[in-house]
């Protein structure tokens, strides 16, 4: 299983990237999908889940209304766009997967649920 997150960069306060996160090596519809940071010296933060259908999505409080979680089956890809962007944003952006069971069948903030982790893509926002 691999996991590829792209798309991170340098970025100046109120601006926008879009992350994207391939992935290999499983049966993508049986995943939930979730985007995950951490800034230094801080633990690692949910940000953004999607449900295998894309039909449910979750957000922590810190970005609703600014970041955008959203997923193409057909191309085993999941995306962040991020838009209006803070110096808080700063960290190193991770996509997980976990998959549906019988246990865990909602969209989960907990990293320790998720099975699969991409190698991470850091996002810098100035000042």
């Amino acid at each position: 299983v691999q996991l590829q997150a792209s798309g991170g960069g340098l970025v100046e306060a109120g601006g926008s990237l879009r992350l994207s996160c391939v992935a290999s090596g499983l049966f993508f519809r049986s995943y939930i999908m979730g985007w995950f940071r951490q800034a230094p010296g801080k633990e690692r933060e949910f940000v953004a889940g999607v449900s295998s259908s894309g039909g449910s999505i979750n957000y922590a409080d810190s970005v609703k209304g600014r970041f955008t979680i959203s997923r193409d089956n057909a191309k085993n890809t999941v995306y962040l766009q991020m838009n209006s962007l803070k110096p808080g944003d700063t960290a190193i952006y991770y996509c997980a997967a976990n998959r549906i069971s019988s246990v865990y069948y909602t969209i989960n903030d907990k990293p320790e649920i998720y099975e699969f982790w991409g190698q991470g893509t850091l996002v810098t926002v100035s000042s």
